[in-house]
């Protein structure tokens, strides 16, 4: 449909999403389908926000790609695990939609657009499998990696990865797994041999192959293009436009230099993601947070949660964030700290000197950990992560390979700990657990203490102080080659500390809304018109993380949610599914 011109405003459309990140754009598909003309604004230059950056995961429990593998979860035991692991935070209404419309919305991409195939490698847990309802198997859900040649002039209007990687290299859904046992099976050096391999086909052949975050937030702008849906890039929204009855019907937006008045005749949907990088607001809610330690897009600066709040908005949840420990190098690189914590030979101590978790928890739960411990008087910000020679020499760490010395590889190899490393202050060494402790500045009787306590428990092959190695999920990234994947003594000397400070995907909380992603006031009243999906608004998860994709997949289910909501209301027909040879059905 077209909607009509409307004398007070530069532009008139049916429903305006603000943000082109995974919720963004299924919340534009969903609602071009519906028939409802549609307009997607973004802030930066460069489409794709957070989703573009990330794992590229899509935790959807009962997604097609499961049914066709003959996996058919339960949605009840799936709502069973939610309301467990978010504690009674969330409603009822809003985790049941979600279970039910995820799958839903995975099955209409794949209808709506050949680009939008999903598939799924069972697993790679449930971040709590063995709670109520949870999986081993897990249901992370991925799509397969593309040549982004494929985008046309629009590649150039990707947003790229903080750290882009070497050309060539790229990891499919369960190389990096395989990739981090180079040393303990054929596999992992076959996924080795595959990477040299696409390094020298990228060169030869000039293939510019995407994966993970980058493939899905491409994928997503295809379908875009083959449904004509505009995207305005580089046209941050201002502020909200509200009727004398408090609703929302439009926004003013800036593009081209100019302000532009932008009419939604059915709703406006926010997508705008979090407020990742506003350090004096983030400061506000959570003084522990000194830094910028955000892998967010660097956009995210809380335009859409602000100008929520404008038009009588309530807000959640904007303490918290989507948590994960992380390395930052003096140059303010960060990386992530993932397969290390799952390391066998290895343990992580605080400010005394002594453990304080299971070094293998998901990271949103050793991050919270950090922070109660930090709040006790202790410092656990930043933490140190503690292992051998031998296990730097068995493991990747911290992206060094254990392999021979490769002269100018991509990444650091060979035996030795790199010198820049230990010269930066973030890796320090020790002969001996007093010298070590003195590095990193705790009770050198303490370390020693906490070192012996840990070698007792790993010779027994029990953590009996934090139950380390008894999850499914703990053992994704361990050493499949011991009875315990997650234990295993320290050795000789020396000794390294690794600092962990805390990072994160993004900040978690933001707008309240209803289980339909309407925008709620504090007295749980609905702001007409206005809907917020993603990172803008408070995490359907709560304080918690399903698994893998547990942010991006009710990105895009809510976006989804949205727009069918937005469609209903105002009786537009349920969406019409294209030809998937590309174009709209007539």
């Amino acid at each position: 449909m077209s909607p009509a011109t409307d004398p007070d405003f530069d532009h008139v459309t049916d429903v305006l999403v603000i943000g082109s990140g995974g919720g963004g754009m299924t919340a534009a598909l969903a609602a071009d389908a519906a028939g409802l003309d549609t307009l997607v604004v973004e802030k930066s230059a460069h489409f794709g926000g957070s989703t573009a950056l990330s794992g590229g995961g899509i935790w959807v429990p009962g997604a097609p790609s499961q049914r066709r593998a003959g996996h058919v979860p339960d949605p009840d035991d799936v709502f069973t695990y939610l309301k467990e692991i978010t504690g009674g935070l969330v409603s009822d209404a809003r985790l049941r939609m979600y279970v039910d419309a995820a799958p839903e919305m995975m099955e209409f991409l794949e209808k709506l657009s050949p680009w939008l195939e999903f598939v799924w490698k069972p697993g790679y847990a449930d971040y709590y499998p063995e709670a109520p309802g949870g999986s081993a198997l897990g249901s992370t859900i991925n799509v397969e990696a593309i040549d982004l040649r494929v985008l046309g002039d629009e590649e150039q209007n990707l947003l790229a990865p903080l750290a882009l990687a070497p050309r060539g290299i790229w990891f499919g859904p369960k190389d990096l797994r395989l990739f981090y046992q180079v040393r303990q099976s054929w596999r992992g050096k076959a996924v080795l041999v595959k990477l040299i391999w696409r390094m020298v086909r990228a060169r030869v052949f000039g293939d510019r192959m995407a994966a993970i975050g980058q493939s899905l937030a491409a994928r997503l702008r295809l379908a875009m293009k083959q449904q004509d849906i505009p995207l305005w890039l580089g046209s941050p929204m201002t502020e909200l436009i509200t009727d004398v009855d408090g609703a929302v019907i439009g926004a003013v937006v800036e593009k081209d230099g100019r302000v532009v008045r932008i009419r939604a005749a059915r709703g406006v949907v926010i997508a705008s993601g979090g407020f990742d990088h506003d350090m004096q607001w983030r400061s506000e809610h959570l003084p522990e947070v000194e830094k910028d330690w955000s892998f967010g897009n660097p956009a995210a600066m809380g335009d859409g949660i602000r100008a929520g709040e404008k038009v009588g908005a309530a807000t959640e949840l904007l303490d918290e964030a989507w948590w994960f420990p992380a390395i930052c190098w003096p140059d303010g690189r960060l990386q992530f700290m993932l397969n290390e914590r799952m390391m066998p030979a290895q343990f992580v101590v605080n400010g005394a000197g002594e453990r304080f978790i299971n070094e293998a928890a998901p990271y949103m739960d050793f991050a919270h950990a950090m922070i109660d411990g930090q709040r006790s008087g202790v410092t656990h910000i930043p933490c140190w992560l503690v292992t051998d020679i031998r296990s730097f020499h068995r493991y990747v760490v911290a992206g060094h390979l254990p392999i021979p010395k490769i002269p100018f590889a991509p990444v650091p190899t060979g035996r030795k700990v790199p010198a820049a490393w230990l010269e930066s202050g973030v890796v320090k060494q020790g002969a001996t657990w007093e010298e070590l402790a003195d590095q990193i500045g705790v009770p050198g009787a303490r370390l020693r203490a906490t070192a012996e306590r840990f070698n007792q428990l790993a010779r027994a092959g029990h953590d009996d102080d934090f139950r380390r190695g008894e999850s499914a999920y703990d053992n994704y990234y361990g050493d499949p080659t011991l009875s315990n994947p997650n234990l295993h003594p320290l050795g000789e000397p020396p000794y390294y500390a690794f600092q962990i400070i805390l990072g994160d995907l993004g900040t978690s909380g933001g707008l309240s809304t209803d289980e339909f992603a309407r925008v709620l006031r504090s007295d749980d009243s609905v702001v007409g018109g206005l809907y917020a999906v993603g990172n803008a608004s408070a995490a359907v998860m709560g304080r918690s993380y399903a698994g893998a994709g547990a942010t991006i997949g009710p990105a895009m289910a809510f976006g989804y949610v949205a727009a069918r909501h937005i469609a209903d209301s105002t009786q537009i027909q349920p969406p019409v599914l294209p030809d998937r040879q590309g174009g709209k059905q007539k």
